[in-house]
């Protein structure tokens, strides 16, 4: 070893750990041995040479299967670069640059040599400024790039996000974080995990600057530092936390030490909190060592760890969290115990591991989140200083508008679907989708449908939403013509959603077709078609398993995971489907299960990847859940939806692991769903204003052939619909036309939903989102949804089309003065919740209903309360 302690302020302690984890990883990964670490034999600096050993010694087994030393290379002599040339750079400590500057990866996101692009966008705009203006100066950039749309689990790259102008919020802290490091600036992602008050989750991004971490919402920029709408949510957390990829010594409170990456816990820096201690101890009561103790919250319908923390030699597993509820679930062997604890009247509890068999019937418990708390006051910021900063916003706004403005048009889609002859809507629906790849996207229909008719047109519809916006000409050509010999021996629908299709899980799309049909003999290919089972056991014995991120699980692409010959459990069996689909044999992941599988004799076969399960697995039967609709429910019982306010988990070794059906299915008592044998929990829930929820756990036995008859209950709620307030309905406002009314004349005679609005921002585009998905019940209703626009949030980019999910009786309209806007919301925490401000109001313009800031759900309260009122 060498001993030089100088590079990176690393002592020989530190040093030697190094080496002996990359000495771990290059054995791992000997079958990659030339493109991986050949890098060393290069003429590297000892700053490069130290640089890259950091990053490969924590490197996730996904990443070394995907990609190469050039691009790790390329990352660590730009990152060393630019904190040579930042102003900056000398004033960021050795520890801060290794876990906050130098790493390449983020999230779960496809990995890009992105660096120098971005530090190219901003070193201009940043370099002449202070640490914290420049962190300012960053998310304004954002801003210009994209802002916040729903969307699927997988994570985007910070190129791609820009190309599509817009993502979810863990893809906008990616950016972000990426966007900061990209000029030498500490950044780290946090997030809370699950949100105890309201559904859903949330990401954003702190920065350091000169000694101290600051946060900021990502691509939502605010006027100054420590400052961000998700403020209020935040401070009712039960946890916030962010990961790092090494062994890293605090000093922030670690929940989790991992060999290959830490968890810290920053929820301090938000949230009032408390210690609790976890005494685990057996049935002789003995402590119990090695037990994971998981703390579980309500959020989604299920009730999601947001931490395990392994037991101490003594039994203890200590936990830093909010103060509100939590169900607890200790286990160890299979063997569990669990208990509900309200964090604010306990700082301890016992646990007995003594149950290997799940309760019968059903069981309910109350769950309460953190009581609303008000912020410390800050100093209010000049009304030129937030001119500006508003002008800013117009300008960011704009300058992604007119990026938009480059995407392919409904009319140019129009004209290619003529040239090749396809349907102009579904032409246009893919390149709609597609954004900034639109014109890619158009290339390949173009050169590709003259001879193949629709089926280019097919494969690009098999892709979910957000493939279109990273996926090109090369990788969708491999896909098509690779997999069209088979198309005549297969069903159509088969044929396109198992063999053509390239997606199998949350991985990023390659061209791996050919790739696989090259990779075996004509023998072996002709072996795996016969008996699928025969590739199974080829990718069994010969493939190492490593569990080293949990984060990062299925995210291997199938051709890296086949020369690394590793990779974690979940991207092995999406190599199986892949190598299964690329042979033209149709193969899945099972929808809930998320097991492999082979059609054969037009049945589902699981195929087993294990070495340690039963040969005879695969051909073990299914069961079946059909729910029954509760007779006795009453008329204001919700309507069923998974993972809104209902869901199942099985049990396995002792821990509930919930079952993954589409979320917001609603046909839920028309046919059976497909699961495994096994002890079941079913979860409902209703979710009070205050974000409390009445839960109710009912327990059943699902057996191999059979159907298991479960009815659907939930707890009957009370809901009170109290008189809060009055508004002035004689307001003037103003119509988009420029013609003015009174707000009376808008609500009419039988109420209405009214809200102010800020159609920038995450809030209320959650807020258009709930009430688009309600269009039909808000129909039925006809009940007028007026959206209310003040000077301040007006944007010139704003454009009601934008929004035609929305329910046909919504008016946009503009409020110079908020003069109708109720004294409710000057009030704490109204007032610092921020918008969307909602009411709704009855006949008599009273204020039935109110709810400010960021809270997933109002659009059915609001829906549920005018259902009552105008009746």
């Amino acid at each position: 070893m060498m001993n030089q302690t100088s590079v990176f302020s690393l002592d020989p302690k530190t040093m030697d750990l190094i080496e002996r984890k990359l000495r771990v990883k290059r054995e791992m990964a000997h079958a990659k041995e030339h493109e991986l670490f050949d890098v060393f034999e290069q003429d590297l600096t000892e700053e490069e040479a130290w640089a890259l050993k950091y990053l490969y010694a924590y490197m996730p087994v996904n990443d070394m299967a995907d990609y190469n030393s050039d691009l790790f290379l390329s990352y660590v002599r730009q990152s060393l670069e630019i904190r040579k040339t930042m102003p900056w750079g000398s004033r960021v400590p050795d520890h801060l640059f290794l876990h906050y500057v130098l790493p390449y990866r983020v999230n779960t996101e496809n990995i890009e040599d992105s660096r120098g692009i971005l530090h190219q966008e901003l070193n201009g705009r940043t370099r002449s400024l202070s640490m914290a203006d420049a962190i300012l100066e960053t998310n304004y950039w954002c801003h210009e790039k994209a802002t916040y749309i729903g969307s699927d689990l997988r994570t985007i790259a910070p190129l791609s996000l820009i190309r599509n102008a817009r993502g979810r919020c863990g893809e906008e802290s990616t950016l972000a974080v990426a966007a900061l490091r990209s000029i030498g600036i500490p950044a780290r992602q946090v997030y809370t995990p699950r949100w105890a008050h309201c559904d859903s989750n949330h990401a954003w991004v702190e920065a350091w600057a000169d000694g101290t971490w600051y946060y900021i919402g990502a691509c939502e920029p605010e006027a100054r530092l420590n400052q961000g709408w998700f403020s209020p949510p935040a401070r009712r957390a039960m946890l916030i936390n962010t990961r790092i990829y090494a062994d890293y010594p605090g000093p922030e409170d670690i929940t989790l030490a991992d060999d290959w990456f830490t968890e810290i816990n920053l929820l301090e820096n938000y949230a009032p909190t408390r210690t609790i201690t976890v005494s685990v101890k057996d049935e002789e009561g003995r402590p119990v060592s090695e037990a994971q103790v998981h703390f579980e919250l309500y959020n989604t319908a299920e009730f999601y760890p947001i931490a395990t923390i392994p037991t101490n030699e003594q039994g203890e597993a200590v936990f830093k969290t909010g103060l509100g509820d939590l169900l607890i679930r200790a286990v160890k062997n299979g063997v569990w115990g669990e208990q509900k604890i309200t964090v604010a009247d306990n700082d301890r509890i016992e646990m007995v591991l003594d149950q290997t068999e799940q309760p019968n019937g059903t069981h309910d418990l109350d769950m309460v989140p953190p009581p609303e708390r008000e912020g410390e006051t800050v100093q209010a910021l000049s009304e030129e200083h937030i001119q500006h900063h508003n002008l800013r916003l117009e300008a960011g706004t704009k300058l992604r508008t007119s990026f938009e403005d480059t995407f392919m048009t409904e009319a140019a889609a129009s004209e290619l679907a003529t040239e090749v002859g396809l349907p102009a809507d579904r032409v246009w629906d893919v390149l709609c989708k597609a954004r900034g790849n639109s014109h890619e996207i158009a290339a390949f229909i173009r050169e590709q449908s003259r001879e193949l008719g629709e089926w280019p047109l097919r494969l690009l519809e098999s892709l979910n939403e957000k493939d279109l916006v990273d996926t090109f000409r090369d990788t969708l050509r491999d896909h098509l013509h690779a997999s069209l010999g088979v198309r005549g021996k297969l069903a159509e629908d088969v044929f396109t959603q198992y063999v053509l299709c390239p997606r199998v899980l949350h991985e990023m799309i390659v061209p791996y077709k050919h790739f696989f049909q090259e990779a075996f003999t004509s023998k072996e290919a002709a072996a795996f078609k016969a008996d699928p089972a025969v590739l199974a056991r080829r990718l069994d014995e010969p493939y190492s398993r490593r569990e080293d991120l949990p984060n990062l699980k299925g995210k291997g692409n199938p051709v890296g995971t086949y020369k690394l010959m590793a990779g974690d459990p979940v991207s092995l069996d999406i190599l199986f489907v892949a190598i299964c689909r690329s042979l033209g044999i149709p193969a899945r992941l099972h929808p809930s299960e998320l097991k492999p599988q082979y059609l054969a004799d037009g049945v589902w076969v699981d195929a087993v990847l294990n070495t340690t399960a039963p040969r005879d697995e695969a051909a073990k039967s299914w069961g079946g859940i059909r729910l029954l609709k509760d007779a006795s429910a009453s008329a204001d019982a919700p309507e069923a939806a998974y993972f809104e306010n209902f869901s199942f988990a099985r049990m396995e070794h002792g821990v509930y692991k919930t079952l993954l059906f589409d979320e917001g299915k609603k046909d839920v008592y028309d046919q059976p769903f497909e699961v495994e044998p096994g002890s079941y929990r079913m979860t409902t829930g209703v979710r009070l204003k205050d974000g409390a929820v009445q839960v109710r756990f009912t327990y059943f036995l699902v057996r191999a052939g059979e159907e298991t008859d479960v009815v659907l209950t939930f707890r009957h709620v009370e809901h009170e619909i109290p008189v809060l307030g009055t508004m002035d309905g004689q307001t003037m406002l103003t119509r988009l036309d420029g013609a003015s009314c009174q707000l009376g004349e808008l609500i009419g005679e039988r109420g209405a939903l009214v809200a102010w609005i800020e159609p920038e921002r995450e809030p209320t585009k959650h807020l258009f989102r709930e009430i688009g998905e309600l269009t039909d019940a808000f129909t039925e209703l006809d009940a007028p949804i007026v959206l209310i626009i003040g000077d301040a949030e007006w944007t010139t980019s704003f454009d009601p089309a934008d929004y035609p999910q929305l329910p046909k009786s919504t008016l946009f309209i503009r409020d110079a003065s908020y003069g109708a806007l109720s004294d409710i919301i000057s009030q704490s925490p109204a007032h610092e919740a921020g918008f969307p401000h909602l009411f709704v109001l009855d006949e008599a313009d009273q204020i039935r209903y109110t709810a400010s800031g960021y809270k997933i759900g109002t659009g059915k309260e609001s829906l549920q309360v005018l259902s009552v009122i105008r009746q």
